[in-house]
């Protein structure tokens, strides 16, 4: 694709969408395009131009005016015959003024797996941002409020925001299949392919590159520095792109294929109770005895780690003596502000029941994505996600911003649905195998083997306290066992949810990012 030329004409006209012919595959070389899944012979109609929209904006970040260019747009993929599978939207926002070869460039995308990139886009990274009536518990009807974001990271790096086959607008397309893209090998690397084009288009393989992952996205960017680099073994090809930084959030890399229950029922158990005692702080549930959220957490976790894990154990063999079984109950009781009774049978209790029974009292329930959030217990329809009290509250006001913002600012007109998260069919078809990964292996081990490849490489690994859907102490324990090296591995917990950017938690969130930026393209 020739889009330097394109675009200098482009911005003699009015922003909007413009046209081009419908671009080649890279053709510099057959190990360009990677391998898919061999799809059955027939016709396939010619696919039209891929469609662009080109705006101009600015913006103040940090007191610093940053005028800049925006490209929505389609970027088809190919398969190794080279014909097109598929076509993923993204939103790049370039920095204008003379090109500078050491700007960074930081590729951003949520999670699911059926996710599209707007949360990241609309509620910390990008130019605008979703403005609610407040931080917890806000109005889930319109209007809603839309404003240009302080806390962007355009100033410190080009953005680009990826929608993953199936989400967003992005979709299959000519000979490609649902097959091809949905799965934890197959979104790499295809998302990789889309990386690698989007480097070469904008002719930015020099640049310093970051990536950003939410949720699911934590695996998606714990993956995919092996698929950009590559090899014979896992993607059968070599691409040789390294990145500079990795930024995960929400993070869920303790999964392991053919093992889901990574660290044991017992293990699993013990490192859901620090969150369930950040969020019975929050609601002042427990004495807090002067404890900040912090200190009060490393002293739950403490426990959660030593006498609570080591009860557990002697629970499951039948070896718990009754005394040691009440006093265990007892501090349970001290952290979580419920009741010893309804610890001492089993010593257990899961994330669904603790959020209906901490403020059952106030005929309330906790959410599962921020438990500061809350909804009346009685009368939910069950909806995992449209019943959360977070989700269910902040979700309206993050689509509408997404929705004026790309059609008021970027000028996107598109003529189908914006699949902000897809859970029907996708999910479902997710295909977790991998090829040449040894079984068992954590993604935590992926970043590790990219951390050992590249001995530069940083990684932060970003939590919320009140995250009951991703908590932190799982997500630490999995750089733990997968030894990430602690000088270049930046640990953080804000005090917010799984969106740990919602309110002012923002601020500190984005300065972390600009701290892994400025350590990673520091000059050796």
């Amino acid at each position: 694709m020739k889009l330097a030329t394109t675009l200098a004409a482009a911005l003699l006209t009015a922003s909007g969408a413009f046209a081009q012919t419908a671009p080649p595959p890279p053709n510099s070389s057959p190990f360009a395009i990677p391998m898919s899944r061999p799809t059955a012979p027939g016709p396939v109609e010619p696919l039209p131009a891929p469609k662009r929209f080109l705006s101009k904006r600015s913006i103040t970040v940090k007191g610093q005016k940053v005028a800049y260019t925006a490209i929505a747009g389609e970027t088809y993929l190919y398969n190794r015959a080279a014909e097109p599978i598929g076509s993923i939207f993204s939103f790049s926002y370039l920095r204008d003024g003379a090109k500078d070869p050491n700007r960074p460039v930081l590729f951003v995308f949520n999670g699911g797996p059926g996710s599209s990139s707007l949360w990241l886009h609309m509620g910390v990274v990008g130019p605008r941002r979703v403005v609610l009536d407040r931080e917890v518990n806000p109005s889930n009807t319109p209007p809603f409020g839309v404003a240009d974001n302080p806390y962007s990271l355009i100033d410190v790096a080009d953005l680009v925001f990826i929608d993953p086959v199936g989400t967003g607008w992005s979709r299959v397309v000519g000979k490609g299949t649902t097959a091809d893209f949905w799965g934890v090998d197959e979104d790499a690397d295809t998302v990789a392919q889309f990386i690698e084009l989007w480097l070469t288009e904008h002719g930015r393989w020099n640049s310093p590159k970051f990536l950003m992952g939410e949720s699911y996205g934590s695996v998606r960017a714990a993956v995919l520095p092996r698929a950009l680099m590559g090899g014979p073994l896992y993607v059968g090809m070599m691409r040789g792109i390294t990145v500079n930084g990795v930024v995960l959030l929400g993070t869920t890399l303790n999964a392991r294929i053919g093992q889901p229950d990574a660290e044991g029922a017992e293990m699993r158990q013990a490192l859901m109770l620090p969150a369930m005692a950040d969020t019975a702080w929050y609601h002042q549930k427990v004495d807090r005895a002067g404890r900040g959220l912090e200190a009060f957490h490393q002293e739950v976790l403490a426990f959660a780690k030593g006498d609570y894990l080591a009860a557990l154990q002697a629970e499951k063999a039948g070896s718990l003596s009754p005394d040691r079984r009440g006093a265990v109950a007892a501090r349970l009781a001290g952290y979580t502000g419920l009741p010893a009774a309804a610890w001492e049978k089993s010593l257990r209790m899961s994330d669904g029941e603790f959020s209906r029974r901490l403020l059952a009292d106030q005929g309330l329930q906790v959410g599962t994505y921020d438990s500061r959030y809350t909804l009346p217990l009685a009368g939910s329809g069950n909806d995992p996600v449209g019943d959360d009290p977070a989700m269910g509250r902040y979700v309206p006001g993050f689509l509408a911003a997404f929705h004026q913002t790309v059609a008021e600012d970027l000028g996107v007109k598109m003529d189908r649905p914006y699949g902000a998260i897809v859970w029907k069919d996708l999910l479902p078809s997710w295909n977790w195998d991998r090829k040449g990964v040894p079984p068992g292996q954590s993604f935590a081990t992926d970043l590790a083997v990219a951390m050992r490849r590249n001995e530069t490489l940083r990684v932060l690994v970003a939590s919320g306290y009140y995250d009951f859907s991703t908590h932190s102490a799982p997500a630490e324990f999995s750089v733990e066992q997968a030894r990430l090296p602690p000088d270049r591995t930046m640990l953080r917990r804000y005090a917010s949810g799984h969106m740990l950017y919602l309110g002012d938690t923002a601020g500190a969130f984005a300065d972390d990012v600009r701290t892994l930026i400025r350590d990673a393209t520091k000059k050796k």
